[in-house]
């Protein structure tokens, strides 16, 4: 089983409007709602793999309560720590005139230490049952950037493999703790290892020394242009199969659904980081955030070119 962790999940709505006007009344051509959150995103997508999914973190209130309704609609098992504040809210409005999204992201209501507890409670609970956790996005209002380390020296010390997506000081708080897998983009990247530019070899240096710093897997998202990653095998350049963009928006918690799908049944590297890259560009291709298609992977999949680079 995979274990996601959403700590600040939202109730994420699609709005398509004919063109994005500042100072004027837009009228909604279309709106689709969705349960959001980036590890949400990851749980539908490792679920339309075929994967046995259980999503759990934080939810609150009236829009906790819908974002359940959501997850039962999609057929994804969930048990959240139910807090006292409001879950949050993020609106993604696309321009259809250009094609341009524009994301709106709500803080997060703010989580009592009692709360915390109560979640390490319960994700204590659900480790024995899964080979794979996946912890993603931002952390909510009181939840320190520590607690992302705690609950990867939890999963270690059982043996489970661990998915890092997060970014900031959260990410570089966790990095002592060694999960086994980080998917940053090559801004993200820049910033923690303080490059003086994202060229090709600065970016392959980084995930270099990352990775001799005891991250197994070191993946940089470079969007349309695929990724880099490092392990022990070495370092190598992915490339993003071509696709009719429709919304990028979910493309990276795609990506990670595809790595822990890879992970949880024991796939070689190459394999794991090919279906990553394949279920990223599947999204691309959908306009539902964190969605693929099956006969999209699967035509995507063998597209995906992966080559090795000299090592350093």
């Amino acid at each position: 089983m995979i274990l996601t962790v959403t700590l600040n999940a939202s109730v994420d709505k699609m709005y398509m409007v004919d063109e994005v006007k500042l100072n004027s009344v837009m009228r909604v051509r279309q709106a689709i709602p969705t349960a959001g959150g980036k590890g949400l995103n990851v749980s539908r997508v490792a679920a339309a793999f075929g994967e046995k999914v259980l999503a759990t973190g934080f939810l609150g209130g009236f829009s906790g309560e819908y974002i359940q309704s959501l997850l039962e609609k999609d057929g994804i098992a969930s048990d959240f720590v139910k807090i006292e504040g409001e879950t949050r809210s993020c609106i993604n409005v696309v321009d259809l005139a250009t094609g341009k999204h524009t994301e709106f992201l709500e803080p997060g209501a703010k989580v009592s230490g009692a709360e915390q507890q109560a979640f390490l409670e319960r994700y204590k609970k659900y480790l024995p049952l899964c080979s794979v956790t996946v912890l993603s996005g931002s952390l909510p209002q009181g939840v320190s950037a520590e607690y992302y380390g705690m609950l990867i020296s939890l999963a270690k010390e059982q043996g489970k493999k661990v998915i890092l997506d997060t970014s900031g000081e959260p990410l570089k708080q966790s990095l002592v703790f060694r999960p086994t897998l980080i998917k940053p983009n090559a801004d993200e990247i820049r910033q923690l290892c303080d490059l003086p530019d994202v060229s090709l070899e600065s970016l392959q240096r980084a995930a270099f020394v990352l990775n001799r710093r005891g991250i197994a897997n070191v993946i940089i998202s470079l969007g349309e242009k695929g990724s880099l990653a490092a392990c022990e095998e070495g370092i190598f350049l992915c490339d993003s199969p071509c696709v009719d963009v429709v919304n990028t928006v979910g493309c990276g918690d795609s990506m990670v659904a595809g790595f822990a799908v890879g992970l949880a049944r024991g796939y070689s590297f190459e394999d794991t980081l090919r279906i990553g890259v394949a279920a990223a560009a599947a999204n691309a291709a959908t306009i539902t955030t964190g969605s693929i298609r099956p006969e999209d992977l699967q035509q995507l999949r063998p597209l995906v070119n992966i080559r090795r680079l000299d090592d350093i």
